[in-house]
């Protein structure tokens, strides 16, 4: 079994530690900012030793970077700087970012690459339990990703390749898919109190509309599930819609305009399919 560690303590450490440890991978360390906060991630995971320190860390295999962002470029070049990298793998768990930001490691001899689980892990307790057919956007070095790949099959997960060059807009994806989707949302909800319905009853309102829009887009794809005045070539209606948004309110008038040339187009895909 090839041994494992991982740095950084927070949840998505926390939750690969519990589902690799023992079965995939022997955890070797976890270091986290402090000893109280590793030991932590140690109690979760059931395996493990607690650092605090670079210096500390045995030699692995694999080495995990379950850090923030910002600290992806620096926890690498420290865990380059502490441990034998030759042959090792290393990976990062970032969505927006590539394993091109793994050059420390690369330099030290290590295959490297990213992991980028697509769920939300606000309950590491409740995401360890039900990881099953959990999707996971990877790239990064072929010998890295020829054992992370299965390392990822056995817990349950679905492995999904990426073009790394296209890792932001990957990870933009996620952003319209789930952030501004929920903003188009607002508009909604805010538009038919505008119209006089309270809150409440407007979530009841759109949430069968919604609801429908996105089981249609997942069973036909998006095209085929659109639907009203720019579908059906009204673009009068249109006019007089955006016109009354506008005057109700203007940042989202600005939205309302900012979707109807990509709808536009949309319906002229669903039209010439």
């Amino acid at each position: 079994m090839q041994r494992f560690s991982i740095i950084g303590g927070g949840h998505v450490g926390r939750v690969f530690g519990r589902l690799w440890a023992g079965t995939v991978f022997d955890l070797q360390d976890v270091l986290a900012r402090s000893l109280p906060s590793a030991r932590q991630a140690v109690a979760f995971i059931g395996a493990g030793m607690a650092q605090d320190a670079y210096a500390a860390l045995h030699a692995a295999d694999i080495y995990m970077l379950s850090v923030t962002d910002d600290q992806i470029v620096p926890a690498c070049e420290a865990l380059a700087a502490s441990v034998p990298l030759q042959g090792a793998i290393v990976f990062h768990c970032s969505g927006a970012l590539a394993s091109d930001r793994l050059r420390a490691a690369r330099a030290a001899g290590a295959h490297v690459a990213s992991v980028h689980p697509i769920r939300s892990f606000a309950d590491p307790a409740g995401v360890a339990a039900a990881f099953n057919g959990t999707f996971c956007g990877i790239e990064g070095d072929a010998a890295a990703i020829a054992v992370l790949e299965p390392a990822l099959r056995a817990i349950g997960a679905r492995p999904v390749a990426i073009d790394a060059a296209a890792k932001t807009v990957y990870h933009a994806a996620a952003v319209f898919a789930s952030n501004y989707l929920t903003t188009v949302l607002d508009a909604a909800l805010r538009a038919y109190q505008a119209a006089g319905i309270p809150e409440p009853v407007a979530r009841e309102l759109a949430q069968p509309l919604a609801s429908e829009t996105l089981a249609n887009v997942f069973r036909l794809g998006a095209a085929p599930a659109l639907s009203g005045p720019i579908a059906r070539g009204d673009m009068a209606t249109v006019a007089r819609q955006q016109a009354a948004v506008m005057a109700w309110d203007g940042p989202t008038g600005a939205l309302y305009e900012a979707l109807v040339a990509p709808t536009v187009a949309l319906a002229h895909r669903k039209h010439n399919s």
